[in-house]
């Protein structure tokens, strides 16, 4: 089974290459999403995503320059992003940011978009659009 997952992900790769870099504003298209705060930074640009509704799991992540997808709508998340270096946050299931982690995030200069669509749908969409996984 695991051979099987692996030729497909190479040959899904080989046919849609993954990109170096997307765009944030890339993202919000892709996610169908709103931008809740750092419209003015949607031309910075991330290398990879990833998901998770963990906190402890992206704090063991050891990557510069990605994007985190969750459903985790809390101040958490934010610190975590903050504690993780990460300057991009999607939040997924259509699920909305509150005011006072929209200050936070804009105390520490990211980026929040919000979309409509599911946790696994918008990852499917970010890696088919070629936003690389960290693994």
């Amino acid at each position: 089974m695991i051979t099987a997952i692996r030729l497909f992900f190479q040959k899904f790769t080989a046919e849609n290459p993954l990109k170096q870099k997307m765009k944030l504003s890339e993202i919000a298209a892709v996610l169908n999403a709103t931008v809740a705060c750092g419209a003015d930074q949607l031309n910075q640009e991330v290398e990879m995503g990833y998901s998770s509704d963990l906190m402890s799991d992206v704090l063991t992540l050891d990557t510069d320059n990605l994007i985190l997808i969750t459903g985790l709508v809390n101040l958490q998340a934010i610190r975590t992003a903050e504690m993780a270096d990460i300057r991009a946050i999607v939040f997924v299931r259509n699920k909305k940011a509150t005011e006072q982690m929209i200050e936070l995030a804009l105390e520490n200069n990211m980026v929040i978009l919000e979309s409509p669509f599911s946790l696994f749908k918008s990852s499917g969409l970010l890696f088919q659009a070629g936003l690389k996984p960290i693994y």
